[in-house]
């Protein structure tokens, strides 16, 4: 249910966003707008479906062969006496057999298509009712205030308004952030000549959802691809990509997307990632900031940002 509740809550809160944006400069009805919106949506699924994700597919497939035998045979890693002794430690921990099962796994998740159709239609579904009849919602939500329970609807108002200015906020963010990030990465590895592009830029995609840790996790496949491609200087190569992306994400994307909503130091936004995980799984890494932060709202926790004491002129 908690891939269901989500993908709702995502879906719709894009939509809405959408909408009221594409309003502010074209006076047309939401309706329209939003019957428009999901009738893309379906189109896009459409070729995704019978054009992209079998495209995916095969060369998640390819890659992932092509790293095994790459990294298998001894002889392409060079004899210098550190490559040597990871390639022994390599084969000492059978770190082989564990990315096949661990392959393997990952394959078997992506492979539920029924599981995983079914949980994305509900969500579609539910949240094109809930936008597209917005403000009866509104209106009925606003009756249930009256109510004798009143005073418990009024909570859950209270809640849900913090709800979405915080998880919502810092959600839609970072899906735009992760955008940002998959398209400069995709150029990049593009302009390097590394094979399966699409393969790539999707498990980039998916690796960016995740805050802060997502570029620096995304490093490692990359440059299991690059070395077996280009060697140390490809990897040399992503590496500099990635500090650069980094230093944007942090710096540019974070700043104007974020509004100051996750200004967490670093050793909080792994720690918090490292419990959601335990817990949640995936949807542990993708929503435990925006969570975190939503608890810190509540507490009425405040982001101070301590500013630098001017100088004192002399004679002052």
């Amino acid at each position: 249910m908690i891939s269901t509740v989500l993908l709702t809550f995502i879906f719709s809160l894009l939509v809405v966003k959408l909408t009221n944006s594409i309003r502010r400069h074209v006076k047309i009805p939401a309706v329209v707008i939003v019957i428009v919106v999901y009738l893309l949506v379906i189109l896009a699924l459409y070729f995704a479906i019978t054009k992209y994700i079998p495209k995916v597919a095969d060369q998640t497939i390819n890659v992932t062969q092509d790293i095994i035998n790459f990294y298998s045979n001894p002889k392409n890693l060079p004899d210098d006496s550190t490559l040597s002794w990871v390639n022994e430690l390599i084969k000492q921990s059978n770190v082989m057999s564990q990315m096949k099962n661990g392959v393997s796994l990952v394959w078997k998740y992506v492979t539920g298509v029924g599981t995983m159709g079914i949980t994305l239609f509900l969500s579609i579904m539910l949240s094109f009712f809930f936008t597209i009849e917005l403000k009866e919602m509104n209106r009925f939500s606003a009756s249930l205030l009256d109510s004798d329970f009143g005073w418990f609807f009024q909570d859950l108002a209270f809640f849900g308004k913090k709800f979405v200015s915080t998880f919502g906020v810092v959600i839609e963010a970072q899906f735009f952030i992760a955008l940002c990030n998959t398209a400069l990465t995709t150029i990049v590895i593009a302009i390097m000549g590394l094979p399966q592009l699409a393969a790539l830029a999707l498990m980039v995609f998916i690796f960016s959802l995740i805050p802060v840790a997502g570029v620096i996790i995304s490093f490692i496949p990359l440059s299991l691809v690059g070395f077996s491609v280009g060697g140390i200087n490809d990897v040399f190569y992503l590496l500099i990509t990635i500090i650069v992306i980094h230093i944007f994400e942090a710096y540019v994307l974070n700043p104007n997307f974020m509004a100051s909503k996750t200004n967490l130091p670093i050793f909080y936004t792994f720690v918090v990632l490292l419990v959601g995980e335990h817990f949640f799984g995936i949807w542990g890494l993708v929503c435990g900031v925006p969570i975190f932060t939503f608890f810190l709202d509540i507490l009425g926790v405040k982001n101070h940002v301590i500013k630098p004491k001017k100088l004192l002129r002399k004679g002052s």
